[in-house]
């Protein structure tokens, strides 16, 4: 592994780190490029700074506690891999969801691609079917 694939590797650690995990979205344009999109189910959407800021603020909104621990990582060219577990309270309303108290407990794979030293582009897949059950939103039949 070359040493940008190891500085970008930083990046999207220390990212996760100082602001996903805390909330403190004071020097995220050290992390987030201002052309920032994110992809989800196949389609990129552009959110630039903003979008990013409101993203953390709505997640942390929802579990005040989250903290994501990055299990390994994987960085070729621009690209970053981080598999992950991430865990918090349920205290905010999510998918339509009233706040139970409730912990979860999620693993995914977020895959993060960085130009110039910020990341410009962010998408992923969790398991969230794990964290309906945590929450009690859907129950396993015993049938």
């Amino acid at each position: 592994m070359g040493k940008v694939e190891t500085e970008n590797k930083l990046l999207v650690k220390e990212y996760y780190e100082t602001v996903v995990n805390t909330g403190d979205i004071t020097h995220i344009s050290k992390f987030i490029s201002g052309d920032y999109s994110e992809i989800f189910q196949n389609e990129k959407y552009q959110l630039g700074i903003e979008g990013a800021i409101k993203h953390i603020i709505g997640v942390r909104e929802t579990y005040p506690d989250l903290k994501l621990m990055i299990d390994f990582q994987i960085a070729e060219e621009d690209f970053v891999a981080s598999s992950y577990t991430m865990t918090g309270t349920h205290l905010g309303k999510w998918m339509g969801i009233k706040p139970t108290g409730k912990k979860i407990n999620v693993t995914g794979v977020n895959v993060d691609k960085i130009k110039n030293g910020k990341i410009v582009e962010h998408g992923g897949a969790a398991n969230l079917f794990n964290a309906l059950l945590d929450i009690g939103a859907i129950r396993i039949s015993e049938e």
